[in-house]
């Protein structure tokens, strides 16, 4: 039971120690894996510290997050700002389908004012009022129709000019729905001024 072992025994050990590679490792460092670096580490430590607890603190840092990236959309939007603009306002396409719209008078601007004035106008009961507001009303919607049209030519022409290799699908919409907006209510707000060339 406590007897020395032979020599032999021994030889046999030693044999299959020194035919293991060696390999260093750090005592308390998980199989496999190098200790991290500091840097790594801390950051690590950071971001399991920020996690928060329960539903309520995640829901509340959504909240947040949600808070800050609209006002940033809305100061982007005041400002022009393009790395904030919301999808559909970027790109180089969309901004000049907005120059293209801001720099000249459009009649589907004043559609909101003339279509009070018109419902105003169809309350008079005079005799031949009813027809005349009929009258001016089909004026303004084929007005509309046709500035439309003629727009809707002209952007798609320069917007073949000027970038034949973008995508341009969606741009032509866009800058209609942009002229059905006050020029003074549109967001993005117009950087360019009437009468000038984008």
């Amino acid at each position: 039971m406590f007897r020395s072992r032979s020599k032999d025994e021994q030889a046999a050990t030693s044999k299959v120690i020194a035919d293991q590679p060696q390999q260093p490792r750090d005592p308390q460092a998980p199989k496999g894996r190098p200790t991290p670096k500091r840097s790594v580490a801390q950051s690590q430590r950071r971001s399991l510290a920020s996690t928060p607890t329960n539903r309520k603190d995640a829901a509340r840092r959504q909240r947040e997050a949600r808070r800050a990236d609209l006002a940033r959309q809305r100061e982007a939007l005041a400002g022009g700002d393009e790395r904030y603009l919301p999808a559909r306002d970027k790109g180089p396409v969309r901004r000049f389908a907005r120059d293209f719209v801001d720099s000249r008078f459009h009649v589907a601007e004043f559609f909101l004012p003339l279509a009070v004035v018109i419902l105003v106008l169809s309350m008079i009961q005079a005799g031949a009022m009813q027809t005349y507001v009929l009258l001016l009303w089909m004026l303004v919607i084929l007005l509309i129709v046709v500035n439309s049209i003629v727009l809707a030519i002209q952007l798609k022409r320069q917007l073949r000019k000027r970038f034949p290799d973008e995508n341009l699908r969606g741009a032509v919409p866009y800058a209609l729905m942009r002229t059905l907006q006050m020029r003074r209510l549109r967001l993005p707000k117009p950087q360019v001024k009437r009468g000038e060339r984008p």
